[in-house]
């Protein structure tokens, strides 16, 4: 039976970024991964193949809409869906495949087949043949599945999941989206784009309900422009499959029940931990409520050689939070020092334009008594944003009244998922949102609004509105 220093249980982005930091650290290590290929939900059904959908659904919609007035002329494009997918798959494969050769370059071992417990140092491994091997520290890494609720469950045909909406063999004439939230409002976007009605119904009463309110009234906004139908304050009861689609029982905001019906249906009402069949009861570890692994602030579970990070523990589900968690529990067990700020890790919503935010929204500051100034700044008024035709969003900062520090930037604009890195790095400083406005920002650019933003933070004065 072989013995590892560390043996991480999935290769998502957490697992196997975990994997190489323990390599590096001159551990010996070894990752666990169930499927034939690494990479997790991520790389192979997650944030990979989405983006790759929604640049080629980008630039059909340009292509669609704007090359005529930019001076070039085409005959009307098309969507061939089968081509896209293609480019899609390739997209994932190149992905993965440079996962294997960091393992290979870090001299990692993999192990393909269902990890698990056998006791807190034992992991057994059911692949082509059955085997045994023993980690001396254990990193569970294994992620999340798509959640639903009694009545929706998907049958993976019309009735889906993001998974699945990866992979459609043709344009849904209308796709209905179940929750407003970030996967729900990316897959939207593509099919939406390439010439699906969409419509979204969320229990909540506005868009990714748990980002600053702003944004979701902007990007409300933004994708009514493109045709997305909105029902909110509206719970699903049912959803029924029907010969050549769906049909919903929803209850509106008075209490009725109304039918919507679509040939897709797709169920995006977040995720759930994955640890089904991973022997928990064979350690002391324990879960919460939701399924989730119950860690100390260090991430080890109540088993003291075993750690946990990522989708299975608490905290946003997000591929980037995961790689860090990775990071930190690598250095921890090498006896180092990492740190690791929950409150600076971006969230990003991948639609056209994007958003992004960092810190605070002003309702949390609202709810703990704090006093805030706010400065926003209109993506119309930049010359870059003119030139591109790209002029729809804002920028929003929000400062401590009394000494000026950034405790929330919210932002909804072209390449928001960049420029949120400015300010991940002023509030990793401390920066207070007149140290933002002082800065040089190259003229023209997008990165102008986080300035003016500022500015407006600072003493209420922009310099372009």
């Amino acid at each position: 039976m072989d013995n590892y220093d560390v043996v991480v249980i999935g290769s998502g982005p957490g697992g196997y970024v975990a994997a190489i930091r323990c390599a590096q650290l001159g551990m010996k290590t070894a990752i666990v991964e169930k499927y034939n290929t690494l990479g997790g939900t991520c790389l192979n059904v997650g944030c990979i193949p989405s983006k790759a959908l929604l640049d080629s659904s980008e630039h059909f919609q340009t292509a669609l809409h704007d090359f005529e007035k930019h001076g070039i002329e085409i005959n009307t494009p098309k969507v061939n869906l089968k081509k896209m997918m293609e480019r899609k798959d390739e997209v994932i494969q190149q992905t993965c495949d440079g996962v294997q050769f960091l393992m290979k370059k870090n001299k990692i071992k993999v192990y393909h087949g269902m990890g698990s417990f056998v006791d807190e140092k034992t992991i057994l491994i059911k692949g082509e043949k059955e085997e045994k091997i023993t980690g001396n520290k254990i990193i569970i890494a294994t992620g999340s599945k798509p959640n639903y609720f009694p009545g929706m469950e998907p049958d993976k045909k019309r009735i889906i999941t993001s998974t699945e909406a990866l992979s459609l063999k043709e344009v849904p004439k209308h796709i209905i989206v179940i929750g407003g939230g970030v996967i729900g409002l990316e897959l939207g976007s593509v099919y939406g784009r390439l010439g699906s009605q969409v419509t979204v119904i969320e229990f909540q009463d506005g868009l990714i309900p748990t980002m600053d309110k702003t944004l979701g009234k902007e990007l409300m906004k933004i994708l009514k422009k493109e045709g997305f139908k909105f029902l909110f304050k509206h719970a699903v009861k049912q959803v029924n499959s029907t010969k050549d689609g769906v049909q919903l029982d929803v209850e509106n905001k008075k209490g009725e029940i109304i039918s919507v019906e679509g040939d897709y249906c797709l169920v995006a009402v977040g995720r759930k931990p994955y640890t089904d069949q991973l022997g928990l009861e064979n350690t002391s570890i324990e879960v919460d409520k939701a399924g989730r692994i119950i860690t100390n602030a260090n991430l080890q579970t109540s088993s003291a050689n075993i750690y946990a990070i990522g989708d299975v523990v608490k905290g946003a589900m997000l591929a980037h939070k995961a790689e860090e968690e990775g990071v930190y529990v690598a250095e921890l067990i090498a006896d180092q020092k990492p740190h690791l700020d929950y409150n600076l890790i971006p969230g990003v919503v991948y639609t056209w334009p994007e958003v992004a935010a960092v810190g605070k929204t002003e309702d949390e500051l609202k709810t703990n008594g704090v006093a805030y100034k706010v400065g926003q700044f209109p993506i119309r008024a930049l010359g870059r944003a003119r030139a591109s035709m790209d002029i729809q969003g804002l920028i929003k900062i929000i400062s401590d009244e009394k000494t000026d520090e950034v405790l929330g930037v919210h932002m909804i604009a072209p390449r928001a998922a960049d420029l949120i890195m400015e300010a991940v790095v002023a509030m990793e400083y401390r920066a207070s949102a007149e140290d933002i406005a002082r800065i040089c920002h190259p003229h023209p650019t997008y990165s102008e609004a986080v300035k003016e933003a500022a500015l407006a933070a600072t003493e209420s004065r922009p310099l372009h509105i």
